[in-house]
């Protein structure tokens, strides 16, 4: 990396600027497109907007990139044809033999054409590098000729007239999957055995004029990156290999720039046998992997290690194989399908996520969250990534098998800028409650902006302009918490309406639909009771929107999952109250918090049902939006309608109701363990206990209502997910007393 502005070094997708000219523009990289001001909506560090910017596209798979000084990028990989944004495959193509070079900043192509061809099988174009004048593009692949002149698997393109040089001439017996160049040495990594007729294995270095240097780094496995340190005594490979010239290091190795001789190897299992890096990139002070793995055990994340050491700074492990890392501005960006960064604090397991940003410094996940599909090809999203400057503006390109760009159809390129960002917040979820007397409380689920983890919304009562709250809160996509206000400023028997915006200080969402509720002149019975036991999570069920409010403490608000019947009367307590319903297949609801594993709990809810399929009613397990691969501390009904309270402690251990309950009346459950054990009360009364069983499994989870994983447990239904109507959902730290449990049934008609 040039250590002025941590820009990638020539390599693959690597580009590089004179010092003294990057000091000039590193207070221009982060301006706004109009005015020149900076894009205020980014949450520091993030410098780039998520908003994609219109770029032509390919036909295939985009493996390798190079951006240039005077704003060009260039593109290699497996694809024919190139074609406008928003056309359709097929549509407006022009042909781009596995080669097309775009103007940076309109992300249109230049009249740079070059074919790589093969005679026989598929060519690819899977490595592309500048020198440091910009004058030679080095290109590493799969091919034999470019554009009618023969080569093999590198070729030397002079980028003034876009021709192959003809004094470039190197055999090279398989394909070239990187490089990396200085003023007279080019270093090349991927699958071949020689090169010039001599024998190098996955590693060699070349000069600029076509010779072969006595340079060593022997491989016994497939080379896939090479990257310089910034003071060019060092190269750092990357790949599938076990040694280095004869010395133990898996996957990633630090060797002498002048020798190839083994400066730093990393022993089995800092990089597991089952993984390895695919992309290598630095900065000043450090240099970051891109790791990939297959079958158990595997680590698909990035490692950030020093460069003053060559030991390891910090680790992610997100799973999901990342395949392209590039820094920008003190942020590492990568392109993977990471779908579960749990063991870091982050996600739980869920879809894909292929674009991510971190400080250089610290593993946490900044918020920024552009993303891509699979696509085609293996398929994993994006592939590789470059960057480039013109007219003032920064550029972050991403190329890869995607097929779709932030839900849009666009494939196998995209770009993003430091600016405008255009990208408008979520429109908030609002729910109101007037359980208390003489005040109304204003529940909303935290929006998401996909470049701005903080948010300011704006309170409106009545239809006012003018907003009576403003506050701020922190969300990602994962964890959009709860944030309540209570209007004071109201008299019993007043309906109010109320409704939100959401801005990330540039962009300002629309308000949220109107809500009403009349102020309550005297506190409602049975919530309140809910609340005086110490509910830590309360769902009414009374919200219009895609959210389940917590009228409890804790402010834990519920994701509701694939769009249940809202607002069903009559509930289960008397009141302006209303219920949910689950169609049993795939509807539920989960919890905004994970939560350390309870050691004494109580969950209680009602139930209205005529099912004859079962189905988990309430419970905790691991997972969001799949079903979890942990799951006990829950209540599911049989088919034959009786209900089970389960734990695991050593094994499963249940207690069941005598009596079955799908008889569509409401009914009310609760189950708590505690020191005295387990007990399962139905309406009010006591209907299964055990003293035997205090303890339960111990990992972190989510609440779930309406339905989770039940593979093995006793009496399994036919359901995982629960047909019927819900409400007045609570859990509680403690167990509940009889009493408490008898009081609370015997206020559900008290208003």
């Amino acid at each position: 990396m040039n250590a002025t502005t941590g820009r990638r070094r020539p390599g693959r997708g690597r580009v590089r600027a004179a010092a003294a000219a990057l000091c000039l523009l590193a207070g221009a990289l982060t301006a706004a497109a109009s005015g020149g001001t900076p894009a205020e909506a980014l949450t520091p560090p993030v410098s780039l907007t998520a908003d994609d910017l219109t770029t032509w596209q390919t036909n295939g798979i985009v493996w390798s990139m190079a951006g240039s000084d005077a704003g060009v990028v260039y593109t290699g990989g497996t694809f024919s044809t190139v074609r406008p944004p928003k056309a359709a495959p097929g549509t407006s193509e022009r042909p781009a033999v596995n080669f097309a070079a775009f103007d940076a900043a309109t992300g249109t192509p230049t009249d740079c054409s070059l074919s790589f061809t093969l005679s026989s099988g598929t060519a690819t174009v899977r490595a592309l590098a500048l020198s440091p004048d910009q004058k030679t593009l080095y290109v590493g692949g799969r091919f034999g000729s470019v554009s009618g002149v023969g080569v093999s698997n590198i070729a030397a393109i002079d980028t003034a007239t876009c021709t192959p040089r003809q004094d470039f001439k190197v055999a090279v017996s398989a394909t070239v999957r990187a490089l990396a160049v200085t003023a007279d040495t080019v270093y090349l990594g991927g699958d071949f055995n020689s090169v010039a007729g001599q024998t190098r294995n996955k590693f060699a270095a070349v000069t600029t004029g076509a010779a072969l240097k006595a340079w060593k780094a022997d491989a016994d496995e497939v080379g896939r990156a090479v990257e310089l340190t910034p003071d060019g005594k060092h190269v750092l490979l990357g790949g599938n290999f076990f040694t280095v010239n004869g010395k133990t290091s898996h996957a990633l190795a630090v060797v002498d720039a002048t020798t190839g001789a083994v400066t730093k190897s990393y022993p089995a299992g800092f990089i597991p046998d089952t993984s390895t890096v695919q992309d290598l990139t630095t900065d000043a002070t450090g240099f970051y992997t891109a790791n990939e793995g297959t079958g158990g055990g595997v680590f698909d994340g990035r490692i950030a290690l020093n460069l003053s050491t060559f030991e390891q700074r910090w680790r992610d492990t997100c799973l999901g194989a990342t395949q392209a890392v590039l820094v920008h501005q003190g942020v590492l960006y990568s392109g993977s399908h990471a779908h579960d960064c749990a063991t870091m604090g982050e996600f739980p397991n869920q879809p894909r996520k292929h674009l991510l940003a971190q400080s250089v410094d610290d593993p946490k996940l900044l918020p920024w969250f552009p993303d891509t599909n699979d696509g085609i090809g293996e398929p994993v999203g994006p592939r590789v990534m470059a960057q480039a400057d013109k007219d003032g503006h920064h550029y972050l390109w991403v190329g890869g098998e995607f097929t779709t760009v932030n839900g849009a159809a666009q494939q196998g390129l995209t770009r993003f800028a430091d600016g405008p960002d255009t990208g408008a917040p979520w429109v908030p979820n609002v729910s109101l409650s007037t359980v208390a007397a003489g005040k109304v409380e204003v529940n909303w689920q935290a929006s998401f902006d996909t470049d701005d983890g903080e948010l300011t919304y704006r309170i409106y009562r009545d239809g006012a302009s003018t907003p009576v709250h403003t506050t701020t809160g922190r969300s990602v996509f994962w964890d959009r918490p709860q944030l309540r206000w209570t209007d004071t400023d109201v008299a019993a028997g007043e309906t109010h309406s109320y409704r939100i915006s959401a801005s990330d200080g540039t962009n300002t969402s629309a308000k949220s639909p109107a809500v009403s509720a009349t102020v309550a002149s005297a506190a409602e019975k049975y919530p309140a009771k809910v609340l005086a036991d110490g509910a830590s999570l309360y769902w009414r069920y009374d919200d219009t929107s895609t959210f389940a409010g917590d009228t409890g403490g804790g402010r834990d608000n519920g994701f509701v999952r694939n769009s249940p019947t809202r607002l069903l009367t009559p509930a289960a307590v008397a009141g302006p109250s209303t219920a949910i319903g689950l169609n049993g297949s795939n509807q539920y609801v989960y919890s905004n918090k994970r939560h350390p594993q309870p050691t004494r709990f109580s969950v209680e809810t009602w139930i209205r049902t005529t099912t004859a399929k079962g189905g988990k009613i309430v419970g905790f397990g691991s997972l969001t939006m799949q079903n979890s691969t942990q799951y006990d501390k829950h209540v599911y009904m049989r088919d034959d309608g009786r209900l089970v309270f389960g734990v695991k402690s050593g094994s499963t251990r249940t207690i069941t109701t005598p009596t079955a309950y799908n008889n569509g009346a409401w009914h009310h459950v609760v189950a708590t363990q505690g020191p005295g054990g387990m007990a399962l009360y139905v309406d009010g009364k006591l209907s299964a206990s055990t003293a035997l069983y205090t303890g339960n499994e111990k990992y972190d989870g989510y609440w779930r209502v309406g339905g989770d994983n039940l593979n093995g447990w006793p009496n399994k239904p036919t359901s995982n997910f629960f047909a019927g109507q819900i409400d007045e959902t609570a859990v509680y730290p403690t167990a509940l007393s009889s009493s408490q449990v008898s009081a609370h049934y015997a206020l559900r008609t008290a208003g």
